[in-house]
């Protein structure tokens, strides 16, 4: 699976992440801070570097992202900005099958802050296992949500 990621930041659990992704088989495109060949201007800025992995999935060339920042709010709101996209801030397992499951969510956000090594292992465990649901009523309410203008 293509992954994008990005982060303002690398710091945490975010240290491991590019590498815990490639061991798990993903192809992982580097934004932000995870690249080591970033513009330094936007390094440290958590909403483009959160909108350009947004837009990797939005554009079809990543399968799914996951975007950081220190509390992860900015980093879910940058990446929801941007059409086609669902991303959702998870700080647990349950939090990232739910958000899979019911949201059919395609991008994770995670806070640096908050996100712990092993913390970071469950969510990505339960993220990766859980498919979005078919069931009528959720498959409703993703369109719903989906429509929702001003």
């Amino acid at each position: 699976m293509r992954i994008a990621i990005a982060a303002d930041q690398v710091k945490g659990s975010a240290l491991y992440l590019a590498d815990e992704l490639r061991k798990r088989g993903h192809e992982v495109s580097p934004f932000g801070a995870f690249d080591p060949d970033h513009d330094p201007q936007f390094a440290d800025d958590w909403a483009p570097v959160s909108a350009a992995a947004a837009r990797e999935v939005a554009a079809g060339r990543a399968d799914q992202a996951i975007v950081c920042c220190w509390t992860g709010t900015g980093a879910s709101i940058a990446a929801n900005k941007v059409d086609g996209v669902r991303a959702a801030l998870c700080g647990d397992a349950e939090t990232a099958a739910g958000a899979r499951r019911w949201n059919h969510a395609n991008v994770l956000a995670l806070s640096l802050r908050l996100t712990s090594g092993p913390m970071l292992m469950e969510i990505l465990d339960a993220w990766f296992a859980t498919a979005p649901s078919h069931e009528a009523a959720d498959e409703l309410n993703v369109e719903y949500v989906a429509d929702i203008r001003g």
